[in-house]
């Protein structure tokens, strides 16, 4: 039996086999009455690269250390691999890189493997097999025998990633895994995480990096001042979302709003439903835009100096609207269809949409903005 959230999260009442974790009424609140999580509910599918993403002191760190009992919750019921949170079997069969990792610089990157391998108690004879085809997995083969003392930034974190694999694990945890990594380094983590993904494997990634996320993850969740805002795939986040653009020229200049509204009046019918927001192609910068009705089969017209936005994926419904542009005299510069970004939706996320300013940074105080971990 499932049943959906008034954020569109998707839940279910009892504990599905399909979910690598499934978190609820998850809840963290630091001395000074900080609430740096606030009732997080989330689920992340067996087999599937997950993203975490949102800004700083959103909350996603604090998430993953409670997931991994790292410290400890002020609440969270839930389960991890079909395991209490928290249980000590679960545990085992997880990887994980912290975002500020730290390996004894005077270990070489065999044996920083060998060392955090066995602490997970793999066997010997596993470790050494494992060891060999994760270094050359990241790409580290040939500085095996270097000391961490004399890497780099992004061969650190190469290094970090074979560690969090060397138990062969079934959820594979990674914080920033592509923080300090080149361009390079960075599509090459992004092949091997899609490797782990179509080895069966779970992938949660907690990063800043949106175009990353976007291009890798099946599923993403949005971080917000300890609040899920939303979760799904991209499609689900966007698809109700896409529209139309159309701009237009009067003579050499962008139409004017007045111009576009009465070139379409013709094809409208009456002031469509509020419905959800538009989103932004510019994020962080307000678009004054006006509703100025619907077409014929209901889809929300916007209007806003050189442009109308038709919220539609059909060709055919904006044709009308061409039409008329037309028999008005303007010239039609440019018509695309257009789909938010991973950007966009996040851009939107921290926005105060009565404010049109991002979100104060951090956690909550009281329940209100402000505060920060």
């Amino acid at each position: 039996m499932q049943t959906m959230t008034p954020t569109g999260i998707e839940t279910a009442t009892e504990h599905s086999g399909d979910w690598a974790v499934h978190l609820t009424h998850v809840s963290k609140v630091y001395r000074g009455k900080v609430h740096a999580l606030r009732g997080i509910d989330m689920r992340v599918k067996r087999g599937e690269v997950f993203g975490l993403l949102g800004p700083n002191g959103a909350g996603k760190s604090t998430l993953v250390k409670i997931l991994l009992t790292v410290i400890s919750s002020t609440r969270a019921d839930g389960v991890m691999l079909g395991r209490p949170i928290g249980d000590k079997s679960a545990l085992a069969r997880v990887g994980y890189l912290p975002e500020h990792h730290r390996f004894p610089e005077y270990l070489t990157g065999a044996q920083v493997l060998d060392f955090y391998a066995a602490m997970s108690r793999v066997p010997r004879r596993q470790r050494r097999e494992r060891s060999g085809r994760l270094l050359d997995l990241v790409g580290m083969k040939d500085w095996a025998n270097k000391a961490v003392r004399g890497y780099s930034k992004g061969m650190r974190q190469r290094i970090g990633i074979a560690q969090a694999l060397m138990n062969d694990p079934e959820l594979v945890v990674l914080d920033e895994p592509t923080d300090g990594v080149d361009p390079v380094g960075r599509r090459d983590i992004r092949v091997m995480l899609q490797q782990l993904r179509d080895e069966g494997k779970t992938v949660f990634l907690n990063s800043h990096l949106l175009s990353e996320l976007e291009m890798v993850c099946d599923r993403v969740a949005i971080l917000v001042q300890g609040r899920v805002v939303s979760q799904g795939t991209i499609g689900e986040l966007t698809d109700h979302r896409k529209y139309y653009e159309i701009e237009a020229l009067a003579g050499s200049q962008p139409a004017q709003i007045e111009v576009l509204s009465n070139a379409v009046s013709g094809v409208l019918g009456p002031r469509a439903d509020p419905g959800p927001p538009l989103v932004s192609p510019h994020p962080g910068v307000a678009v004054p835009e006006t509703d100025i009705g619907a077409l014929a089969g209901g889809e929300r017209v916007f209007v806003r100096s050189g442009a109308l936005r038709i919220l539609t994926t059909e060709a055919a419904a904006v044709q009308p609207v061409l039409d008329a542009l037309r028999s008005r005299g303007l010239v039609i510069r440019a018509v695309r269809e257009y789909r938010p970004s991973l950007e966009d939706l996040f851009m939107e996320a921290v926005t105060d949409p009565t404010t049109g300013k991002a979100l104060v940074p951090g956690a909550a105080k009281d329940g209100k903005n402000g505060g920060g971990r």
